[in-house]
């Protein structure tokens, strides 16, 4: 039996707090305990006690269910109550950014006048006058969404004016030059027009997606851990872009007999998770009953998750078996190829 790498009299090593560090980010950016709480927390306390590496265990939990990376797209319309603005706070801390306005830096602890704030760096007046207002939701969320922010503080919020966003940053640049990097805002001018205004967002995006990325990454490095997740959590979390439900391989319940036809449907759902970032299909659950009865009956279920690798495509099953998906499914290498 492996050594528990935690147990209550000894303190946590500097590569242990970094990788619990990691987990904490990654566990609100995933947001691993929005359901299932009272489980999930019983099972990921009992991997911090048995485990010998219970934070790469606890990680790679999450990446079966998610992918860790930061997208450009989960930006889009995130407003301030999002895990990705809080990490956003972390990331400029680190860096030692500072206030656009005072010039104080963001880390500092000087009263209450010092509070930090978050302003938008297109002036919300502004772009309200050109078609940003409530009256179109869409609009007003990419006026509030979190890449139109800065960190500032409570003083600087106070005593910055709704210039147009060019000036305001040409400004912030000559004052306090390096300011503007340091929170990730695009460089290039053009994009301060406010008729630039949605490239500018874009542009941000990629930006903070790049660096945050980063700078998770290397907090520190994870071993990659073998730890799949039960079949009854999967069902319990529904369908997604990488987990799809099927009743069955070949009997049609509707028609009460053997339907070759059934496997077509298969077929279709491996060529969608061969052709983006894999996800794991099970055979068995029917969505609706699924959603009815929850997960308890599904004791038989078989788990196909589906990727690639350099010998092409297979088909892990839950008990370990590994089925080449080219030989399994025939006509699979013409339908990803299509």
């Amino acid at each position: 039996m492996k050594k528990p790498a935690i147990n209550k009299n000894a303190r946590l090593s500097q590569d242990e707090i970094k990788k619990a560090i990691k987990w904490f980010y990654y566990s609100q950016l995933r947001q691993r305990y929005i359901s299932q709480l009272p489980q999930k927390l019983d099972k990921d306390i009992g991997i911090v006690v048995k485990s010998a590496h219970p934070f790469d265990d606890l990680l790679n939990i999450i990446k079966a269910e998610r992918p860790l990376a930061i997208s450009s797209e989960e930006f889009v319309g995130t407003n301030t109550r999002s895990a990705l603005w809080s990490l956003m706070q972390w990331y400029f801390k680190s860096r030692n950014a500072i206030c656009f306005t005072t010039g104080i830096g963001i880390r500092q602890n000087m009263g209450k006048k010092y509070t930090l704030e978050h302003d938008h760096i297109f002036a919300y007046s502004v772009l309200k006058d050109s078609g940003y207002g409530q009256e179109n939701r869409f609009k007003y969320a990419m006026a509030q969404e979190i890449t139109n922010r800065a960190v500032l503080t409570q003083l600087g919020n106070r005593t910055k004016s709704n210039k147009l966003a060019d000036e305001y940053l040409a400004t912030v640049e000559q004052e306090f030059p390096g300011a503007l990097a340091l929170q990730c805002v695009p460089p290039d001018k053009t994009l301060w027009k406010l008729d630039s205004y949605e490239a500018f967002l874009n542009a941000r995006r990629k930006l903070l997606a790049d660096e945050l990325n980063h700078f998770l990454e290397n907090i520190t490095s994870t071993a990659e851990t073998a730890v799949e997740t039960p079949i009854d959590e999967l069902i319990a979390e529904g369908e997604s872009d990488e987990l799809e439900f099927k009743s069955s391989l070949r009997w049609s319940y509707q028609g009460a007999c053997m339907d070759r036809r059934l496997e077509e449907v298969i077929l279709k759902s491996v060529a969608a998770f061969a052709n983006s970032d894999g996800g794991t299909l099970l055979i068995g659950v029917s969505a609706k009953v699924a959603v009815a009865a929850g997960a308890t009956m599904y004791q038989g279920v078989r788990a196909m998750r589906i990727s690639e690798d350099q010998a092409g495509l297979h088909a892990t099953l839950s008990d370990g078996t590994t089925l080449r998906a080219n030989s399994l499914f025939p006509a699979l290498r013409a339908t990803t190829a299509s």
